[in-house]
């Protein structure tokens, strides 16, 4: 589904370059559950942009499902992340002034989905985050945990292939944390490739793998179970 090949990103900085990614290669298959990890400042957001098309690699080559996002229109990257990818992130943007049917149904709305469709596609969101009690509430009428679940349904009403999430439990207290990852994990069991950006070893160890990034060079990979790994590269980082 994604192969990286020989991907990097520089960014220049006054009269300075700054590598945050350096030669990554990497493949993720449809369905897979990944978790990327490493220190701040390793490149972690700055990879997730790039698997989210929301920016472009400096060198190498970006393949998914089969086509090379490099070679891509603007247009056509805008129609992949509104149908092929879902993005969660660990300050929800959700839009205050709008209720929480209303911050789900908005994806569907900026791609022209008709009005009876949207009703009944926002319903069946929000009831699989279990929130359908909560639909007419607005942002702030939600706690943490409830906002993340909204967003979550926002990142999926357009039944995106891969979900990628930014430290998605970053704010929430740690019962609200595992009903977020409860749901990412029935997400990712029906099919979803699902990519989480995080600091959280609870997240880390329901990955199927693990990724270590360090000074933006992929430096370990290990399964889930094998957190100790990571925690050694980390201490030594």
């Amino acid at each position: 589904m994604i192969r990286l090949s020989g991907i990097g990103r520089t960014f220049d900085v006054g009269t300075s370059k700054v590598h945050a990614l350096v030669d990554i290669d990497e493949q993720v298959q449809s369905g897979e559950h990944i978790a990327i990890m490493g220190p701040s400042g390793s490149g972690k957001s700055t990879l997730l942009n790039i698997l989210g098309c929301l920016d472009r690699p400096s060198v190498g080559i970006y393949e998914l499902e089969g086509r090379a996002v490099v070679d891509l229109s603007m247009g056509d990257l805008t129609e992949i992340r509104r149908h092929r990818i879902g993005f969660v992130f660990q300050f929800f943007h959700l839009v205050p002034r709008l209720t929480a049917a209303e911050n789900v149904e908005l994806p569907m709305v900026f791609a022209g989905v008709p009005r009876t469709e949207r009703r009944q596609r926002v319903a069946e969101a929000i009831a699989a985050v279990e929130l359908s009690n909560r639909a007419d509430h607005r942002p702030e009428q939600l706690s943490g945990g409830e906002r993340q679940r909204i967003a979550l349904a926002r990142a999926t009403i357009m039944k995106p292939s891969i979900l990628l999430a930014d430290e998605p439990t970053g704010n929430l207290d740690s019962q609200s944390g595992n009903v977020v990852l409860d749901l990412l994990d029935r997400m990712n069991d029906g099919g979803l490739t699902l990519l989480v950006v995080t600091h959280d070893l609870r997240v880390a160890r329901r990955a199927d793998r693990i990724v270590v990034l360090v000074d933006g060079k992929i430096t370990k990979r290990v399964h889930g179970d094998q957190i100790s790994e990571v925690l050694a590269i980390l201490a030594e980082s």
